[in-house]
Protein backbone atom coordinates (compact mmCIF):
# COMPACT_ATOMS: atom_id res chain seq x y z
CA UNK A 1 0.00 0.00 0.00
CA UNK A 2 1.26 3.46 -0.86
CA UNK A 3 2.11 5.88 1.90
CA UNK A 4 -0.08 8.98 1.98
CA UNK A 5 1.58 11.97 0.38
CA UNK A 6 1.83 15.14 2.35
CA UNK A 7 1.48 18.41 0.57
CA UNK A 8 4.40 20.67 1.33
CA UNK A 9 5.39 23.87 -0.31
CA UNK A 10 9.02 24.69 -1.05
CA UNK A 11 8.94 27.24 1.80
CA UNK A 12 8.13 24.37 4.20
CA UNK A 13 11.07 22.23 3.06
CA UNK A 14 13.40 21.93 6.05
CA UNK A 15 16.38 21.06 3.82
CA UNK A 16 16.41 24.47 2.14
CA UNK A 17 19.23 26.88 2.86
CA UNK A 18 17.91 29.80 0.82
CA UNK A 19 14.38 31.00 0.12
CA UNK A 20 12.98 32.90 -2.80
CA UNK A 21 11.76 36.35 -1.77
CA UNK A 22 8.18 35.18 -2.28
CA UNK A 23 8.77 32.22 0.06
CA UNK A 24 10.28 34.49 2.72
CA UNK A 25 7.29 36.84 2.37
CA UNK A 26 4.93 33.89 2.83
CA UNK A 27 6.75 32.83 5.99
CA UNK A 28 6.45 36.36 7.36
CA UNK A 29 2.82 36.62 6.19
CA UNK A 30 3.60 39.84 4.32
CA UNK A 31 3.40 40.84 0.69
CA UNK A 32 6.18 40.45 -1.82
CA UNK A 33 6.57 44.23 -2.19
CA UNK A 34 6.91 44.69 1.58
CA UNK A 35 9.47 41.90 1.68
CA UNK A 36 11.53 43.57 -1.05
CA UNK A 37 11.31 46.86 0.87
CA UNK A 38 12.70 45.13 4.01
CA UNK A 39 15.52 43.69 1.92
CA UNK A 40 16.26 47.08 0.33
CA UNK A 41 16.58 48.75 3.77
CA UNK A 42 18.72 45.91 5.12
CA UNK A 43 16.16 44.90 7.73
CA UNK A 44 15.82 41.45 6.14
CA UNK A 45 19.06 39.74 5.17
CA UNK A 46 19.44 38.57 1.60
CA UNK A 47 22.17 37.43 -0.77
CA UNK A 48 22.64 37.39 -4.52
CA UNK A 49 23.22 34.03 -6.17
CA UNK A 50 24.11 34.76 -9.74
CA UNK A 51 21.43 37.27 -10.68
CA UNK A 52 18.89 35.90 -8.21
CA UNK A 53 17.97 37.47 -4.86
CA UNK A 54 17.65 34.86 -2.09
CA UNK A 55 16.89 35.07 1.63
CA UNK A 56 18.75 32.77 4.06
CA UNK A 57 16.26 30.38 5.63
CA UNK A 58 16.95 31.73 9.14
CA UNK A 59 16.64 35.41 8.16
CA UNK A 60 12.84 35.73 8.55
CA UNK A 61 13.00 34.40 12.13
CA UNK A 62 15.98 36.66 12.91
CA UNK A 63 14.02 39.66 11.61
CA UNK A 64 11.06 38.83 13.88
CA UNK A 65 13.42 38.37 16.85
CA UNK A 66 14.89 41.84 16.23
CA UNK A 67 11.37 43.32 16.05
CA UNK A 68 10.41 41.68 19.33
CA UNK A 69 13.64 42.77 21.04
CA UNK A 70 13.18 46.36 19.88
CA UNK A 71 9.58 46.36 21.09
CA UNK A 72 10.56 45.04 24.53
CA UNK A 73 13.32 47.67 24.84
CA UNK A 74 10.89 50.51 24.06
Amino acid sequence: MDEPHTLTTPADDTTLVLLKVEEAARRLRIGRTTCFALIRTGELESVMVGGLRRVPVDAPAAYVTRLRTARQAA
